[in-house]
């Protein structure tokens, strides 16, 4: 056993020594800048080449793409950020935009370019190092969060969030692209969707998952704490301040930082966060001394930014910000089919937890899809928490969730306590049918294919034809779809 573990090492060993040393790529004007940036890239692990101008860079990038390419965005000839176009695959290549004249426009045009990262001069040296170091692992991290993306497809769950519908499979796919990157999220959603959970997911699948991820709902805080919580506070800044205090921005170096309820920030701290963003540094509360801090921002909110911009809630700078790369989360009602997936994980969650083993009646099942969760997947989790007490073996319809009343604009399916989900099944398909005169609008919003609309209207022995109908085709007459309109 020992010889094999030694063997083991070796071929390991042999495999380091084979690898190439990762290439970085420098573009700057400044002979000075060129040398010591230099130095320091060799000495963390890169063989450099440097160049003054784009015609420059481009002959190098011709000769050998660089692992990183690390340029200023001012250069004689053009801007740093028009390299993009020469990098051979995106997948292999991160870019790094250094600027002496930092607005917000121009750090959100690097960062929706593909920049891994945004460095103000003077450059930070301990921030630069931090990027350096995490580089070499993105093209690594990016193989794995594919492999990963198609093992966790077949389970319907990605990171901390469960749910095989296609919504989810679209979210999966953003979460999974702007993970590896260090690039700003803001996601949207209602309450309940499961922020959080994805900025969780993205945190974990990054190259800054061995530090700390922090969330700080900033509707949660008084407006009087907010900024001590987020930048800290020296002894003896206000009243009540007994010692120092380090705050998320400082306790979260080299992470990530997710903040909750965006808009709901004080105005006069989104100025303060602003310039966070921009230069990476911060001060605590009654000091003017400067504290660098590497921390990669999650921001979320449950309003439309920009209705939230008009109303004075979210400054329009910082919001462009923030929203490099936007994620919608979407509502549980607009992905019904992984209703039933999300019961029954939270149900096996409390088994596990109380040593039970109860179970949903069909009818109940049914039950869950005819709410319509308007506080999302945690109205579900809670609900299953509550029937799971109630329950004495199996969750039956009488514990099913009240119903809550649809739009005016939405028809209503009354259904029974204690009708059979094939039934339930049966209803909604027709009413949904009568609703649209389509089999193909109707297999839409019902989330499910065509073809398997067909296989159900079969197997409920429907009287119209098994025929697709055309979206413009009225019902027949005499139909039933007509007699169902008529009544």
């Amino acid at each position: 056993m020992g010889l094999v573990r030694k063997l083991r090492a070796v071929k390991k060993l042999l495999h380091t020594l084979r690898k190439p040393m990762p290439h970085l790529l420098l573009v700057d004007d400044d002979p000075e800048a060129l040398d010591w940036l230099t130095e320091l890239a060799r000495a963390e692990g890169f063989t450099v080449s440097a160049a003054e101008s784009l015609r420059q860079a481009r002959i190098h990038m011709a000769r050998l793409q660089p692992d990183v390419l690390l340029t200023d965005l001012q250069l004689p000839d053009g801007q740093g950020i028009e390299l993009v176009s020469d990098i051979e695959s995106r997948e292999s290549t991160e870019l790094v935009l250094i600027t002496g004249h930092a607005s917000v426009e121009s750090a959100v045009a690097a960062l929706r370019a593909g920049a891994t990262d945004y460095l103000v001069k003077p450059v930070d040296v301990e921030r630069l190092r931090a990027i350096l170091r995490r580089v070499p692992r993105t093209g690594e991290l990016r193989q794995e969060i594919g492999e990963l993306r198609d093992e966790l497809r077949k389970l319907g769950r990605f990171g901390h969030i469960l749910g095989s519908s296609p919504p989810m499979q679209k979210l999966y796919d953003q979460l999974g692209r702007v993970a590896p990157t260090s690039a700003t999220v803001l996601l949207i959603g209602e309450s309940g969707t499961g922020k959080e959970l994805a900025a969780q997911t993205i945190h974990d699948l990054s190259r800054r998952k061995k530090a700390p991820f922090l969330p700080l709902n900033c509707g949660a805080v008084s407006p009087q704490l907010i900024e001590s919580e987020l930048f800290g506070h020296e002894k003896g800044s206000f009243t009540g301040a007994d010692r120092q205090h380090k705050g998320y921005f400082e306790r979260c170096n080299g992470g990530t930082l997710f903040l909750d309820e965006i808009t709901e920030m004080p105005m006069e701290l989104q100025v303060k966060l602003l310039r966070v963003l921009e230069t990476g540094s911060f001060t605590r509360v009654g000091t003017t001394q400067p504290i660098s801090s590497d921390v990669r921002l999650i921001a979320a909110t449950n309003r439309n930014p920009e209705q939230a911009v008009a109303d004075g809630k979210l400054r329009e700078d910082l919001y462009h910000r923030l929203n490099v790369f936007p994620i919608s989360m979407p509502p549980l009602r607009e992905r019904t089919s992984d209703i039933e997936l999300l019961a029954q994980h939270f149900l096996d969650v409390l088994n596990k937890q109380e040593s039970a083993a109860k179970s949903f009646s069909p009818a109940a099942i049914a039950g869950l899809y005819a709410h319509s969760w308007p506080g999302n997947v945690r109205e579900l989790k809670n609900y299953v928490q509550r029937a799971f007490i109630l329950a004495d073996e199996v969750i039956d319809a009488d514990l099913a969730p009240t119903a809550v009343a649809a739009p005016d604009s939405a028809p209503v399916l009354t259904v029974r306590v204690g009708t059979t989900l094939d039934e339930v099944g049966r209803r909604l398909i027709e009413a949904t049918l009568a609703e649209c005169g389509s089999k193909r609008k109707a297999a839409d919003m019902l989330g499910i294919s065509l073809k398997t609309l067909y296989n159900r209207l079969a197997a409920y022995k429907a009287a119209e034809p098994l025929d697709e109908i055309d979206d413009e085709e009225a019902p027949k007459p005499g139909s039933r779809e007509e007699q169902r309109r008529a009544a």
